[in-house]
């Protein structure tokens, strides 16, 4: 264990905590930093995350500390996993508290709010000089810490870190892949939280199966075309990071964004189905940022904007449908998409 660097997760959600469990069970040395010092000394003295992951017993071997300062001394690896409209105010707090040495992850999918900003570029802005990696791909929080089978990327353009981040996490119930296109990984798991809430909305409208599979599909049309445009690589967006995120995210149930969906389009309110939910759904930030870069780009992306016109009451699930299902009959993809130069 000597031998194996130090990991800071910081962020004491589902995710962070099940991030910070997985690294404590491979033998990392691993530190969980929260901002509730009552909440973390009850994961210490419990070994469970009362709120956000009751049901799952974690290492003994996980230290949990409240202290950021203390937390981040003698880090090797830091390994941010707040929410997106908490990431920039997180890396200026980090920053004049971090060792020379020590490497940052994130585990955050989003946008800055209101730039649209990816979290790599806060990343280059706080901390210049590390290296760097982001960890996404379609993974629940609460079956990657109960042990279930699943699959990561890190992305990096540090190959090393890459591979020696993957390796940290890899485990026996826990693929870890890595790759070097960190915007293209960002994008993915950014956007199909949008994509999750219109999958929602159709299936809490009882659309049926088929409606279902064209808008996942029609959703990837999507984020290819708007990653071409930002210069990612569509093997990353079929990937793990992009079309791997999309199907997980709007299939499964555990997903907040498809559960808005889900509330949306059986006629509750927003402000209730948020209530409801009763956690961060990023989507309502994300879809106001694939919003502005599509617009930007000059590009229509119409299942991403009709969802950005339901989360502003601009118009109902019904006539969001109506609009989609009225649109010009065209060629599946624009000419020469994938042509590389």
């Amino acid at each position: 264990m000597a031998d194996l660097p130090t990991m800071v997760v910081l962020g004491a959600g589902s995710w962070g905590t099940a991030l910070a469990a997985l690294s404590a069970r491979n033998g990392v040395p691993t530190r969980l930093w929260g901002r509730d010092a009552a909440a973390l000394a009850a994961i210490a003295q419990t070994h469970r995350n009362q709120r956000y992951l009751p049901d799952v017993e974690l290492p003994p071997e996980l230290r949990c500390e409240s202290d950021l300062a203390a937390a981040l001394r003698g880090a090797d690896i830091v390994l941010i996993a707040v929410p997106s409209h908490a990431f920039a105010s997180m890396l200026a707090e980090v920053a004049p508290l971090l060792d020379a040495g020590s490497a940052i992850a994130w585990a955050t999918k989003g946008f800055e709010p209101g730039t649209g900003r990816f979290l790599h570029e806060l990343v280059a802005e706080h901390l210049p000089g590390r290296a760097t990696a982001v960890v996404t791909g379609p993974s629940f929080a609460r079956e990657v810490a109960a042990g279930l089978p699943s699959a990561v990327t890190v992305h990096s353009e540090d190959e090393a870190f890459a591979r020696q981040l993957a390796g940290l996490l890899h485990a026996p119930n826990l693929r870890a892949y890595s790759g070097s296109d960190v915007l293209g990984g960002e994008l993915g798991g950014a956007m199909k939280n949008v994509l999750a809430v219109a999958t929602g909305i159709a299936d809490g409208m009882e659309l049926g199966l088929n409606a279902r599979a064209g808008l996942i599909t029609r959703g990837m049309n999507e984020m290819l075309r708007l990653g071409m445009a930002l210069g990612a690589r569509p093997e990353t967006l079929i990937g793990l990071s992009g079309l791997g995120d999309l199907v997980l995210t709007c299939t499964g149930d555990l997903s907040r964004n498809r559960r808005l969906g889900l509330a949306l389009g059986r006629g509750v309110a927003i402000d209730e189905a948020l209530r409801q939910i009763g956690q961060v759904v990023e989507s309502i930030l994300t879809a106001d940022e694939v919003n502005r870069l599509a617009l930007k780009h000059g590009l229509d992306l119409p299942i991403s904007a009709a969802v950005h016109a339901v989360l502003h009451g601009e118009v109902t699930p019904v006539d969001a449908l109506r609009r989609l299902m009225a649109r010009e009959q065209k060629a599946e993809y624009p000419p020469g998409l994938f042509r590389t130069h």
